[in-house]
């Protein structure tokens, strides 16, 4: 774990609580070592519950505005500094243009400058992580002399990585564990913030859900709590 002063951590996802529950508590310990954390969502949410992109309505923007509290009141929680919320259509990110997706997310990765960024893992059951992921990759490649993050890793989402169909090019395989043993309630308090997405044990969605999963990849590792990545890119200078 790296832990200089004002190191910048980017986290991209594709979904209000996508964050939390992918490296909630890892965001919190970085940003107690001293690290600047960043939060990009790429959708608002909720669109995902119209039966088309033309169907949302006046109930759906309403729990949009509803969901956006939600997000700011569990960034605070967490310590993200800065949140920057995009507009993609939730749900249906397969319908945009990968380039224009790509192009957002390169803006943001020139203007904040990350040393860390954390996504989605590609394999998840939800199509918009996948997008969300192939975004990262290209907006955040090696390109001289570009910018580029010296890491790049993807987490894991309750109730999205674990519906995947689990074979070798899907299944979530972490290489590195985060002991959160001391951070973990603020994950717990930022997902309750999310009273919206919020459900009760045994979803996969709920605190207690949270904790078994924590403990879970703790004990991989012979630890208490821990949060598991896939680092995809590793760039030591």
């Amino acid at each position: 774990m790296i832990q200089e002063q004002q190191k910048r951590l980017l986290v991209v996802a594709a979904h209000p609580d996508d964050e939390v529950l992918g490296c909630g508590a890892t965001v919190a310990k970085l940003q107690h070592q001293g690290w600047q954390a960043t939060l990009v969502l790429m959708t608002q949410g909720v669109g995902g519950r119209a039966e088309s992109a033309d169907a949302l309505d006046e109930h759906h923007r309403a729990a949009q505005q509803q969901l956006a509290v939600e997000r700011d009141n569990a960034a605070r929680q967490l310590g993200f500094e800065q949140v920057i919320s995009f507009d993609f259509p939730d749900n249906r990110m397969d319908t945009v243009a990968k380039a224009d997706i790509a192009h957002q997310v390169a803006h943001v990765v020139a203007q904040v400058k990350p040393d860390l960024v954390f996504t989605h893992h590609p394999g998840d059951y939800n199509w918009d992580h996948t997008c969300t992921f192939e975004a990262v990759m290209m907006g955040a490649r090696c390109n001289p002399p570009d910018f580029s993050p010296a890491e790049i890793r993807t987490f894991e989402v309750l109730s999205s990585t674990e519906r995947a169909w689990h074979q070798a090019a899907t299944t979530f395989m972490p290489n590195c564990w985060v002991d959160v043993a001391q951070t973990l309630e603020h994950k717990c308090q930022a997902l309750q913030c999310y009273q919206s997405e919020l459900r009760n044990y045994p979803h996969p969605r709920s605190v207690d859900g949270v904790r078994n999963l924590a403990r879970k990849r703790g004990n991989e590792v012979g630890i208490e709590y821990a949060e598991a990545f896939h680092v995809v890119r590793r760039v030591e200078r």
